[in-house]
Order: structure tokens, then C-alpha cells, then sequence
């Protein structure tokens, strides 16, 4: 975890804000997840998000018959439908299939049970280091402040050592293929955080949105208060490293 505007002490010292000793609970608290009870991949988030719904489903036989009931198969078409009765009212609809909504619940209860994938000393290492990485990150920010290229580039080499440590392993749970993705995907992050963001990324962005808003018609009630906002939603939402 980060931050973009790190308060400086009166002598000169480096300040952090009061979410650090919550930065060091959780890197501390995922650690001993990892190492003592064998945690595996962390994704996020951590636990797969309860379905209410299918917590007031019948039991399996009675789910299955009461299904056959609700739904009608066309003769011709083979095509399944609701039957008028039995259709739940406009608000409470998800408008698919009886048959795609049980593959996704069958989907969801296995997500629920299933474990994680067992690592090797090479994916405890790389998980270890994106535990880790808020903590080397504020470290660095307190050793060399933030205006600094070292931080950012200590927290980008971190990201992409730990990542390429997992892309070899084989095996992976779905939760845990789309929680490598995500990492990924959130690499993109570092081109809005600062440094990078206030000497490249800022210029360019801004020059873009106002070409934007100068030469295609409309886009001006987008593009212009987007202009406004965004230096205030850099500080807000890409200070966090966490």
C-alpha cells in the first residue's frame, strides 16, 4: 500500500497516514494464512460471494422434480420456457434459461468446496512477495520519499516477479486463474499512480480528452468535467497500493 501525497514531518521525516498499521495487520494476518495454514493463491476476494437464493432451494430431488414442473419443453422445438404459472415476478427474474440456472448453481456450490491448489516453494515465494509488496512499498516511500522512481519501480518489479513465478504453475482452480488475470490486469495501474502519472500520464491523458471535447461533437459534456475530476481521482483511488 501507497500513497500519492505522503505527508512530510516538520524536520523534513517522512509521515505516513493512520491506515499503515491496517496495511501491516492484513500483510501480516495474509502471511500466516500463507505459511501456517497453507492458504494457497489469496484471491479476491477472499470468499466466493453467498447466493441467497439458492440457500431457500428445495433439496436436489425435490429441486429437480419441482423444475420438471416449472418448465415446459417445446415439441417442435425442443426449446425450454417457463410456464406461465410458474413465473416469478419482473423485479426477481435473471431471464435465462431453468436449465442454465442450475448449471450456474451446480457451478457456484462447487466453488464453494473446493480447495486450494497446494504450492510449491516457488509459488509461496512469488505469493509471499505480493503479500509483501505494500510493505516494501512503504518502506521505500520512507527511505527515499515519493517524489521518488525507486518506490514505483520496487513495487512494479515485485508485481511482475511474483506473477511470472505463477504463470508456470499448472493446476489452477478457476478462482485462482481469474485472481492471476486480475494481477494482471492491474498492472495497468501503474501508469495513473505518481510518479508516472504526474510526468507522463497526466499531460497526455488530459491533451487526449481535450481533443476529445474540441473536434467531436457532444463529448465535451463527458470529456470536460471528466478533465476537472480526474486530478482529484488520481489522489482518491490510485493512492492505495494495497
Amino acid at each position: 500500500m501507497g500513497f500519492n501525497r505522503t505527508p512530510l514531518h516538520p524536520c523534513g521525516l517522512v509521515t505516513f497516514p493512520p491506515a499503515l498499521p491496517y496495511s501491516q495487520s492484513r500483510a501480516v494476518l495474509r502471511m500466516f494464512l500463507l505459511i501456517w495454514f497453507k492458504a494457497g493463491l489469496q484471491t479476491s476476494p477472499p470468499i466466493v460471494p453467498l447466493n441467497r437464493e439458492t440457500q431457500v432451494q428445495p433439496p436436489d430431488g425435490e429441486h429437480s422434480h419441482s423444475s420438471q414442473e416449472q418448465s415446459y419443453v417445446g415439441k417442435r422445438s425442443n426449446r425450454v420456457v417457463r410456464t406461465l404459472q410458474n413465473t416469478p415476478s419482473l423485479h426477481s427474474r435473471h431471464w435465462g434459461a431453468p436449465q442454465k440456472q442450475e448449471r450456474w448453481e451446480q457451478q457456484h456450490q462447487e466453488e464453494l468446496n473446493v480447495t486450494p491448489t497446494p504450492l510449491g516453494l516457488q509459488e509461496t515465494i512469488a505469493e509471499s512477495l505480493y503479500i509483501a509488496r505494500p510493505l516494501l512499498h512503504l518502506l521505500s516511500l520512507g527511505l527515499w520519499g515519493q517524489r521518488s522512481w525507486k518506490p514505483w519501480l520496487l513495487s512494479g518489479v515485485v508485481d511482475v516477479t511474483s506473477l511470472s513465478l505463477l504463470s508456470d504453475r499448472k493446476g489452477l482452480t478457476r478462482r485462482e486463474r481469474l485472481e492471476l488475470r486480475r494481477r494482471t490486469i492491474l498492472l495497468l495501474y501503474y501508469l495513473l499512480r505518481s510518479p508516472f502519472y504526474d510526468r507522463f500520464s497526466e499531460a497526455r491523458i488530459l491533451f487526449l480528452l481535450q481533443l476529445l471535447a474540441d473536434h467531436v461533437p457532444g463529448t465535451g459534456l463527458v470529456t470536460r468535467p471528466l478533465m476537472d475530476y480526474l486530478p482529484a481521482w488520481q489522489k482518491i483511488y490510485f493512492y492505495n497500493w494495497g
